[in-house]
């Protein structure tokens, strides 16, 4: 089991297809080995130890890549429009999705994976919406990964899709290291996070495509500042667009619609 971060190789995935009930489990390749940062290699007094963790974990995402790269191509080859969704639990992703799809003239055209460690709560409240549905359960890993991504995508209608959202286990940590092949990320923050997350969390928000700053509507209750937020934003990321808006509300969710409709994701 990884001490960092609480993933363990040793636990079970499994894909639920909501549309045929249809399930597997799979274990070794859907599974986090999880690459540590530079600041952690002191623990080990062992440097051929040491060398053999580093080639480990390169081994890990280099074959996490080549999934990522067969996962682009079919999403290439299909002419779909793939998003990764990331944020910390409760900042909105799942409602975002649901307000989203329900807007669409064209749901059915929409599929949405969904990550989380244990339950299918999320997924089923996205079906609703009227969309094709994955559920990736990924026991104690904390992320997605390309191989669970790869999986859905074989066993999924393709050619009736145009717009694939990978809604991924909330962490503002380890999702950013994966690739999943999709064409943009989107990195979602809750007001009620406070403004100080880009500095905390700068690898997630420099791997970040698009950032939205949610539940705009609860600022006037915290001390949170858009222009503070921002500001931290720029410090890791000065390119990713930043859109505030509020679920709930529905205000700024029309620059989300014009963002989500760019031809450059395509």
């Amino acid at each position: 089991m990884c001490t960092h971060c609480g993933c363990s190789s040793e636990d079970q995935v499994s894909i639920h297809n909501l549309q045929d009930g249809t399930h597997a489990h799979n274990h070794g390749a859907f599974h986090h080995h999880h690459t540590h940062e530079p600041s952690h290699k002191h623990q080990f007094e062992d440097k051929d130890a040491q060398t053999k963790i580093i080639n480990l974990e390169k081994k890990i995402l280099a074959a996490n890549d080549e999934f990522a790269s067969k996962n682009r191509k079919l999403f290439s080859e299909h002419q779909i429009k793939a998003l990764n969704i990331m944020s910390s639990p409760g900042s909105g992703k799942t409602s975002l999705l649901e307000k989203s799809i329900g807007a669409m003239k064209h749901p059915e055209k929409v599929l949405v994976i969904e990550g989380d460690q244990a339950s299918q709560n999320d997924a089923n409240r996205i079906k609703k919406a009227g969309c094709d549905v994955f559920q990736i359960n990924t026991g104690k890993t904390c992320h997605i990964e390309a191989p669970m991504i790869n999986q859905a995508l074989e066993a999924s209608s393709l050619d009736s899709k145009d717009l694939v959202f990978i809604e991924n286990v909330g962490n503002l940590v380890c999702p950013s290291l994966f690739d999943l092949g999709e064409a943009a990320r989107v990195v979602l923050v809750s007001v009620t996070e406070g403004d100080d997350k880009p500095i905390k969390y700068p690898h997630m928000f420099q791997a970040a495509d698009l950032v939205i700053l949610n539940k705009i509507d609860l600022l006037p209750y915290l001390d949170t500042s858009i222009e503070s937020f921002e500001s931290y934003l720029r410090k890791v990321n000065p390119n990713a667009p930043l859109i505030c808006l509020s679920v709930k509300t529905e205000e700024g969710m029309g620059s989300w619609y014009d963002w989500l409709a760019t031809p450059r994701l395509a």
